[in-house]
């Protein structure tokens, strides 16, 4: 092969790679949009349901009620979903619904319950690293706060401890401890997790 038959294959080659690139920037930004969008839609209909709720409950709200862990999780379904609530981080401006099991499909909607429950205090919700959902976990440092509202509007306020990279096949690892909430999502390479693990202040019932 003369060298300018080797520099045009190269040239081609860069080409395509470059147009390789783009294409894969573009999706992934497309899917961010998509999942951003879904979520926010589905959003809308559990604070609906949730002030709906609020509004014919009579109850007094009592902070720091203790934990139940015989307590059942309510669950609101639509659309074929179902949620068990909202999750809110305020220091990076993220407000999710979350459902109530999790599978590659349902984290492309929104966060999902990886494990446990609020009222046992063992709670894990996962979600994909979309810049719209928990893509910036990693931003968390101690202290920040993270509440998790049920869909009858029962409220748990936590705050951030601490931070952690997990192997993506460490489940024994994310499983345990004493955390009352762990959040966790993939690195952009996916084979470590951003584990983000939070202490419990208070849960207001609605």
């Amino acid at each position: 092969m003369s060298k300018r038959h080797f520099g045009l294959v190269m040239m081609i080659i860069g080409i395509l790679a470059v147009a390789l690139g783009f294409g894969l920037s573009s999706y992934n930004m497309w899917e961010n949009y998509r999942a951003g969008i879904q979520a926010y839609t589905v959003l809308d209909d559990v604070v609906r349901h949730r002030e709906e709720v609020t509004e014919t409950n009579t109850s007094v709200t009592l902070p720091g009620l203790p934990l139940d862990s015989a307590r059942e999780l309510p669950i609101l379904e639509m659309d074929g979903h179902r949620y068990i609530g909202t999750v809110s981080i305020p220091v990076i401006d993220v407000e999710l619904p979350v459902q109530e099991d999790w599978s590659l499909a349902l984290l492309k909607i929104s966060p999902c319950r990886y494990l446990g429950s609020p009222y046992n205090g063992d709670l894990i919700i996962c979600a994909h690293n979309y810049a719209t959902h928990f893509g910036r976990l990693k931003n968390l440092i101690p202290g920040d706060e993270v509440i998790f509202t049920d869909v009858k509007g029962n409220a748990f306020d936590y705050t951030v401890v601490e931070l952690e990279t997990l192997a993506g096949t460490a489940v024994e690892e994310m499983e345990s401890g004493s955390w009352d909430l762990t959040l966790f999502t993939c690195t952009l390479g996916g084979q470590t997790r951003v584990t983000v693990r939070c202490d419990l202040l208070k849960n207001d019932e609605a």
